[in-house]
């Protein structure tokens, strides 16, 4: 069968096929430890169900606007001035079927074939796809010293005439770092400067630990909401633990805003409107399962560091958000996806490969579900690694062999 040359350059997101192989195994009754996981385990937020529930009762289930709902528009207008500073309007905002769609409208809207999108290095699996859906080229940008942020300089050294996009995650998935302040700001000017619009992937932003202070990127142009060269992208999917509603949402200037809701229309048309409710209750109701749930990542964190210090080899940088560890392997393996099979294969250890983010040798262990989870996986991990431990380990009633 023939396919186009973007379906041939597209394949399958590897953190949705490790979540599926997991889901496999579990069935089957194997002990599988899922550190390869991209959604908290806490419960939507009361209000978020409550509200859910209420509509399904009427049967009234219908079509919503192409951008959203005006009652989730306004809700993340109130979102944007509480957490960005930023008063906008209704023209400023859409809502999507989760930041994913609203990621990859905005570089439909903006990205002509042979564009280029530049990104950091480490950089979330699918923004080298998202990009070459486009028709655009993928311009991963590696800090020299080895680090999970390049410097200012090397960002820039990236940046060509057909650069139209620059794309940010902070604090970023698979690393956890926040990106620094002054960083940010001399790399969101360099780009005012040159017409190229930054892209915050901002689906993270509040989870962030050790009450560090994040610079937003509002905070870094002196420009209104529609004069700069910004698109802010975000959604309930990992602040209220909310990753099957699917609604994400970008803010930005209204005439872009404009054209990324006409390319959704055609695309998936509105965003679901059962799901859109929930959301808004979920938004402005009370904000403690947030605040929970970030107190229990950072807990989670300090584990899983604790932990992975008591192996001799392994090197890993503590995250300052989300709810990932970038660790570097290469002292066992440098093949990344070579060892992450060996995780699963000997001791049911799901862990995503460090290549498919850019750096090979490292693997991305998540940290969200349960701490004993958490502690499990880090002990399979240990012995396995170390040939002078046992020949054997005991999980409950399976036991693993060298």
């Amino acid at each position: 069968m023939s396919f186009s040359k973007i379906a041939n350059a597209t394949g399958a997101s590897v953190t949705l096929k490790l979540n599926a192989e997991a889901a496999r195994m579990r069935a089957a009754g194997d002990p599988v430890i899922h550190l390869g996981g991209g959604e908290p385990k806490s419960l939507a937020p009361a209000a978020a169900i409550a509200a859910g529930i209420a509509m399904l009762e009427t049967g009234e289930i219908r079509y919503t606007p192409a951008a959203g709902t005006p009652a989730m528009r306004d809700a993340i207008i109130a979102y944007t001035e509480q957490f960005y500073g930023r008063k906008v309007e209704r023209t400023n905002v859409m809502a999507s079927a989760g930041a994913k769609q609203a990621i990859m409208v905005g570089l439909i809207a903006l990205v002509d074939p042979g564009d280029e999108v530049v990104f950091p290095v480490p950089y979330w699996v699918s923004y080298p796809d998202m990009t070459r859906l486009t028709g655009g080229v993928p311009v991963p940008v590696r800090a020299a010293d080895g680090s999970f942020q390049p410097t200012l300089d090397e960002m820039t050294a990236a940046i060509t005439p057909r650069t139209r996009v620059v794309l940010l995650n902070s604090p970023s998935n698979p690393s956890g770092k926040v990106f620094d302040g002054d960083w940010l700001r001399g790399l969101i000017r360099y780009c005012e400067e040159r017409d190229i619009f930054v892209m915050m992937d901002d689906i993270y932003h509040r989870l962030v630990f050790d009450g560090r202070p994040v610079v937003h990127c509002y905070e870094c142009t002196d420009r209104s909401v529609d004069d700069a060269k910004l698109i802010v992208l975000n959604g309930v999917s990992k602040q209220y633990a909310m990753t099957g509603f699917r609604i994400g949402w970008a803010v930005g200037p209204a005439d872009l805003i404009k054209v990324m809701a006409n390319i959704q229309s055609h695309q998936s048309g509105g965003p679901c409107s059962l799901s859109q409710r929930a959301a808004v209750a979920a938004i402005e109701g009370a904000q403690g399962s947030v605040a929970d749930l970030c107190g229990t990542l950072e807990h989670n964190r300090d584990e899983l560091m604790t932990l992975l210090a008591d192996i001799p080899g392994l090197k890993a940088d503590v995250p300052e958000g989300t709810f990932y560890c970038f660790a570097d392997f290469r002292d066992f393996d440098s093949d990344s996806t070579r060892l992450a099979a060996r995780l699963l294969d000997k001791i049911q250890v799901v862990t995503v490969p460090g290549v498919e983010f850019g750096m090979e040798g490292f693997l991305r262990l998540s940290y969200c579900g349960p701490v004993e989870d958490v502690r499990e996986g880090a002990r399979r991990i240990k012995w396995l690694l170390d040939e002078n431990d046992t020949p054997e380990l005991r999980a409950g009633e399976k036991v693993f062999t060298r």
